[in-house]
Protein backbone atom coordinates (compact mmCIF):
# COMPACT_ATOMS: atom_id res chain seq x y z
CA UNK A 1 0.00 0.00 0.00
CA UNK A 2 2.55 2.73 0.71
CA UNK A 3 4.37 1.89 -2.34
CA UNK A 4 1.02 2.91 -4.13
CA UNK A 5 0.60 6.08 -2.34
CA UNK A 6 4.67 7.03 -3.23
CA UNK A 7 3.92 6.17 -7.15
CA UNK A 8 1.03 8.45 -6.97
CA UNK A 9 2.52 10.87 -5.15
CA UNK A 10 5.07 10.88 -7.59
CA UNK A 11 2.19 11.29 -10.94
CA UNK A 12 0.45 13.93 -8.85
CA UNK A 13 3.77 16.01 -8.57
CA UNK A 14 4.83 15.54 -12.21
CA UNK A 15 1.09 16.58 -13.24
CA UNK A 16 1.62 19.83 -10.98
CA UNK A 17 4.67 20.37 -12.41
CA UNK A 18 3.37 20.10 -16.35
CA UNK A 19 1.12 22.87 -15.43
CA UNK A 20 3.41 25.39 -14.06
CA UNK A 21 5.34 24.89 -17.49
CA UNK A 22 2.21 24.61 -19.91
CA UNK A 23 1.24 28.03 -17.59
CA UNK A 24 4.01 30.31 -19.64
CA UNK A 25 3.66 31.88 -16.11
CA UNK A 26 7.09 30.95 -14.64
CA UNK A 27 8.48 27.81 -12.88
CA UNK A 28 9.66 27.13 -9.86
CA UNK A 29 13.35 27.54 -10.13
CA UNK A 30 14.58 24.04 -10.40
CA UNK A 31 12.07 23.40 -12.99
CA UNK A 32 13.62 26.34 -14.46
CA UNK A 33 16.74 25.32 -14.86
CA UNK A 34 15.51 21.63 -16.27
CA UNK A 35 13.43 23.66 -18.86
CA UNK A 36 16.80 26.15 -19.60
CA UNK A 37 19.17 23.09 -20.14
CA UNK A 38 16.56 21.02 -22.32
CA UNK A 39 16.00 24.39 -24.24
CA UNK A 40 19.60 25.88 -24.88
CA UNK A 41 21.81 22.18 -24.27
CA UNK A 42 19.02 19.52 -25.63
CA UNK A 43 17.75 16.50 -24.23
CA UNK A 44 13.80 16.53 -22.58
CA UNK A 45 13.12 17.81 -19.42
CA UNK A 46 12.68 14.65 -17.51
CA UNK A 47 16.28 13.84 -19.27
CA UNK A 48 17.60 16.31 -17.30
CA UNK A 49 15.51 15.68 -14.14
CA UNK A 50 17.69 12.29 -14.03
CA UNK A 51 21.13 14.02 -14.68
CA UNK A 52 20.50 16.98 -11.75
CA UNK A 53 19.58 14.42 -9.57
CA UNK A 54 22.89 12.04 -9.96
CA UNK A 55 24.68 14.98 -9.13
CA UNK A 56 22.39 16.19 -6.14
CA UNK A 57 22.83 12.83 -4.85
CA UNK A 58 26.54 13.07 -4.61
CA UNK A 59 26.21 16.36 -2.64
CA UNK A 60 23.70 14.87 -0.20
CA UNK A 61 26.28 12.26 0.36
CA UNK A 62 28.09 14.17 1.32
CA UNK A 63 26.40 16.53 3.33
CA UNK A 64 25.55 13.28 5.54
CA UNK A 65 28.31 11.40 5.60
CA UNK A 66 26.94 8.35 4.24
CA UNK A 67 26.66 6.13 1.20
CA UNK A 68 24.55 7.85 -1.67
CA UNK A 69 20.86 6.91 -1.67
CA UNK A 70 20.35 5.44 -4.98
CA UNK A 71 17.13 4.86 -4.44
CA UNK A 72 16.62 8.36 -4.76
CA UNK A 73 17.85 8.06 -8.36
CA UNK A 74 14.84 5.08 -9.11
CA UNK A 75 12.64 8.58 -8.27
CA UNK A 76 14.64 10.62 -10.04
CA UNK A 77 13.99 8.39 -13.08
CA UNK A 78 10.01 8.18 -12.45
CA UNK A 79 9.75 11.29 -11.60
CA UNK A 80 11.24 12.29 -15.33
CA UNK A 81 9.57 9.90 -16.62
CA UNK A 82 6.33 11.69 -15.26
CA UNK A 83 6.75 15.44 -16.49
CA UNK A 84 7.91 14.45 -20.44
CA UNK A 85 4.65 12.13 -19.86
CA UNK A 86 2.34 15.03 -19.09
CA UNK A 87 4.13 17.57 -20.53
CA UNK A 88 3.30 15.01 -24.04
CA UNK A 89 -0.45 14.75 -22.87
CA UNK A 90 -1.16 17.97 -22.01
CA UNK A 91 0.73 20.24 -24.82
CA UNK A 92 -2.01 20.41 -27.29
CA UNK A 93 -4.45 20.21 -23.98
CA UNK A 94 -3.28 22.86 -21.89
CA UNK A 95 -1.88 26.27 -23.47
CA UNK A 96 -3.62 28.78 -22.07
CA UNK A 97 -3.72 32.50 -24.15
CA UNK A 98 -5.17 34.79 -22.07
CA UNK A 99 -3.34 35.98 -18.54
CA UNK A 100 -6.21 34.85 -16.11
CA UNK A 101 -6.20 31.01 -17.86
CA UNK A 102 -2.39 31.31 -17.63
CA UNK A 103 -2.88 32.25 -13.53
CA UNK A 104 -5.74 29.49 -12.92
CA UNK A 105 -3.22 27.07 -14.79
CA UNK A 106 -0.38 27.80 -12.76
CA UNK A 107 -2.04 28.37 -9.53
CA UNK A 108 -3.44 24.43 -9.82
CA UNK A 109 -0.19 23.40 -11.21
CA UNK A 110 1.54 25.02 -7.56
CA UNK A 111 -0.65 23.24 -5.32
CA UNK A 112 -0.90 20.10 -7.04
CA UNK A 113 3.08 20.11 -6.92
CA UNK A 114 2.31 20.37 -2.91
CA UNK A 115 -0.03 18.33 -2.34
CA UNK A 116 2.25 15.44 -4.30
CA UNK A 117 5.42 15.95 -2.54
CA UNK A 118 3.63 15.72 0.47
CA UNK A 119 1.80 12.30 -0.34
CA UNK A 120 4.98 10.78 -1.56
CA UNK A 121 7.36 12.41 1.09
CA UNK A 122 5.07 10.37 3.56
CA UNK A 123 6.03 7.16 2.00
CA UNK A 124 9.55 7.52 3.41
CA UNK A 125 10.73 5.83 0.27
CA UNK A 126 13.62 6.70 -1.99
CA UNK A 127 12.78 11.08 -2.18
CA UNK A 128 13.83 12.75 -4.87
CA UNK A 129 17.56 13.99 -4.29
CA UNK A 130 16.19 17.99 -4.04
CA UNK A 131 13.82 17.03 -1.63
CA UNK A 132 16.26 15.11 0.50
CA UNK A 133 18.07 18.11 0.34
CA UNK A 134 15.35 19.88 1.62
CA UNK A 135 15.07 17.27 4.38
CA UNK A 136 18.84 17.45 5.54
CA UNK A 137 19.12 21.08 5.42
CA UNK A 138 15.78 21.35 7.69
CA UNK A 139 18.15 18.32 10.17
CA UNK A 140 21.47 20.42 9.73
CA UNK A 141 19.73 23.62 10.45
CA UNK A 142 17.74 22.68 13.44
CA UNK A 143 14.95 24.68 11.20
CA UNK A 144 11.46 23.84 9.00
CA UNK A 145 10.41 23.25 5.99
CA UNK A 146 9.68 26.36 4.64
CA UNK A 147 12.79 27.64 5.23
CA UNK A 148 15.27 25.09 3.86
CA UNK A 149 13.36 24.59 0.53
CA UNK A 150 13.06 28.62 0.43
CA UNK A 151 16.83 28.47 0.47
CA UNK A 152 17.40 25.73 -2.14
CA UNK A 153 15.22 28.01 -4.33
CA UNK A 154 17.22 30.09 -4.23
CA UNK A 155 20.39 28.39 -5.23
CA UNK A 156 18.47 27.43 -8.24
CA UNK A 157 16.95 30.34 -9.05
CA UNK A 158 20.58 31.97 -9.99
CA UNK A 159 21.04 28.86 -11.61
CA UNK A 160 18.19 29.15 -13.84
CA UNK A 161 18.83 32.54 -14.73
CA UNK A 162 22.70 31.57 -15.93
CA UNK A 163 20.73 28.76 -17.94
CA UNK A 164 17.83 31.12 -19.34
CA UNK A 165 14.99 28.94 -17.80
CA UNK A 166 11.49 30.29 -18.26
CA UNK A 167 11.74 32.83 -14.87
CA UNK A 168 8.72 34.93 -14.56
CA UNK A 169 6.28 35.76 -11.70
CA UNK A 170 5.49 32.18 -11.27
CA UNK A 171 9.00 31.10 -10.26
CA UNK A 172 8.69 34.24 -7.45
CA UNK A 173 5.66 32.89 -6.30
CA UNK A 174 7.30 29.72 -6.57
CA UNK A 175 10.05 30.65 -4.18
CA UNK A 176 8.00 32.49 -1.32
CA UNK A 177 4.67 30.45 -1.65
CA UNK A 178 5.88 26.55 -2.75
CA UNK A 179 7.26 25.70 1.07
CA UNK A 180 4.51 27.05 2.56
CA UNK A 181 1.89 24.71 0.65
CA UNK A 182 4.51 22.13 0.84
CA UNK A 183 4.41 23.12 4.85
CA UNK A 184 0.35 22.93 4.77
CA UNK A 185 -0.05 19.77 3.01
CA UNK A 186 2.50 17.88 5.18
CA UNK A 187 0.04 17.25 8.22
CA UNK A 188 -2.73 17.00 6.29
CA UNK A 189 -1.60 13.70 4.24
CA UNK A 190 0.37 11.81 7.10
CA UNK A 191 -2.73 11.66 8.89
CA UNK A 192 -4.72 10.81 6.20
CA UNK A 193 -2.08 8.51 4.54
CA UNK A 194 -1.35 7.03 8.38
CA UNK A 195 -5.27 6.32 9.00
CA UNK A 196 -5.36 4.31 5.71
CA UNK A 197 -2.42 2.55 6.07
CA UNK A 198 -3.28 1.56 9.56
CA UNK A 199 -6.56 0.48 8.06
CA UNK A 200 -5.44 -2.26 5.62
CA UNK A 201 -3.27 -3.48 7.95
CA UNK A 202 -6.30 -4.22 10.27
CA UNK A 203 -8.47 -5.23 8.18
CA UNK A 204 -9.95 -8.65 8.44
CA UNK A 205 -8.19 -11.93 6.81
CA UNK A 206 -10.28 -14.15 5.40
CA UNK A 207 -9.11 -18.28 5.28
CA UNK A 208 -9.67 -19.27 1.55
CA UNK A 209 -10.73 -22.77 3.29
CA UNK A 210 -13.11 -21.56 6.20
CA UNK A 211 -15.34 -19.08 5.95
CA UNK A 212 -14.28 -17.61 9.39
CA UNK A 213 -12.19 -14.44 10.25
CA UNK A 214 -9.16 -14.67 11.26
Amino acid sequence: MKYVFYVLGILILTLGISFTIQSDLGTSPFDALLVGLSINVGLTVGSWEIIIALMLIGCNSFLKRQRPEVLGLLTAFITGIGIDMWLFLLHNLITPELWYNKVVCFGIGLVVIGLGTAIYLQTNFAPIPIDRLTLIIQELTRTNILLSRTVIYLVFLMMAIIFNGPIGIGTLLTVCLGGLILNYFMPLTKKVINRLLTHSSTSPIYDKDKNYTI
